[in-house]
């Protein structure tokens, strides 16, 4: 089992830039070029940095920030890739040489505003082009998945669902084969997600915090089993722990760190990545690895069992 580092880091002095539309807008077309490519050469360095990171502390995998590129689909403000010029694209393959090198896995998690489910042509639009521009990139630095949730359930589950299924078909094979599907805390659990996933033949990201914020009947162990047999590559799973605990009233906001008796034993026993969603990033996954270490020494022991809810139904 592999632990997964997410786009950032809170302590370690690796920082990826941005920009903002309309601070590009005050620019002119030169300047505004000369100003992306200084961000992409800037933010190329830093993933360099980061799987160097992750290589020397044991981590596994690392999720890319999706924008990296920033605002290349930008309706009035994107670019192609060409624009770039030939250094920077030659810095983002030397990462994902680098990443095949250390075995670090990559991946891609698009911001929120990529629904494919929406009844809105333009947004399904504009999240079709983000999921072709970052599968660009993926090919660029051999990440593996673009994970996507279901998107929103807008009166009608049934019809949303056949909408993502139509949606998700317009894709390009090339952007459709890293694509994977995760379960949410507030719509489509792994029971809903799964069918469509079979169909179109894509692999289930399991999160197992959403699960217990929203669940379906399933199990841990049988949303595990189920989100495992639809991979035809490494599985990936996602992890928290609530911030202010099971009993909370609202247990959906992360904690700064992992409680380890938060992650499923099964889990364990797989060969699979685990993207450790908690808000303290690098120190939450090496406090993990350290707790996980300390768990298997003492494995002959009965463990104190951690309270979490029972999935509801």
């Amino acid at each position: 089992m592999r632990l997964g580092l997410c786009c950032k880091f809170h302590k370690e002095p690796i920082r990826f830039r941005t920009t903002t539309a309309r601070s590009l807008a005050s620019l002119g077309p030169a300047q505004r070029m000369e100003k992306i490519r200084a961000i992409v050469a800037h933010n190329a360095a830093a993933l360099r940095a980061s799987i160097e990171y992750c290589a020397g502390h044991g981590i596994g995998c690392f999720r890319v920030n999706s924008q990296i590129l920033p605002l290349g689909t930008h309706p009035q403000l994107g670019y192609h890739s060409q624009q770039l010029g030939n250094e920077c694209l030659e810095a983002l393959e030397a990462c994902g040489m680098l990443a095949r090198e250390r075995q670090i896995r990559l991946t891609f998690h698009p911001d929120q505003f990529v629904v494919l489910n929406s009844p809105h042509p333009a947004v399904v639009n504009s999240s079709l082009a983000e999921i072709t521009h970052q599968a660009e990139v993926a090919e660029w630095i051999g990440a593996d998945v673009i994970n996507i949730h279901g998107g929103g359930s807008y009166g009608d589950k049934a019809a949303a669902l056949r909408r993502l299924v139509e949606n998700l078909c317009r894709l390009p094979e090339a952007a459709r084969r890293l694509i994977t599907l995760e379960n949410d805390d507030r719509t489509f659990t792994p029971k809903e997600l799964l069918p469509v996933c079979k169909e179109l033949g894509l692999p289930l990201v399991y999160d197992i915090h959403h699960h217990r914020c929203h669940g379906d009947g399933l199990d841990a162990e049988s949303a595990t089993r189920e989100a495992t047999g639809t991979w035809d590559r490494e599985p990936l799973f996602h992890l928290s722990s609530p911030r202010d605990g099971w009993h909370s009233k609202n247990p959906r906001p992360h904690a700064d760190y992992i409680d380890p008796d938060d992650i499923p034993r099964c889990w364990e026993e797989l060969e699979c990545t685990v993207e450790v969603e908690a808000k303290a990033k690098e120190l939450a996954v090496l406090r993990l690895a350290d707790d996980l270490a300390r768990r298997r020494m003492c494995a002959s022991n009965s463990p104190i069992q951690a309270f979490h809810p029972p999935l509801p139904v």
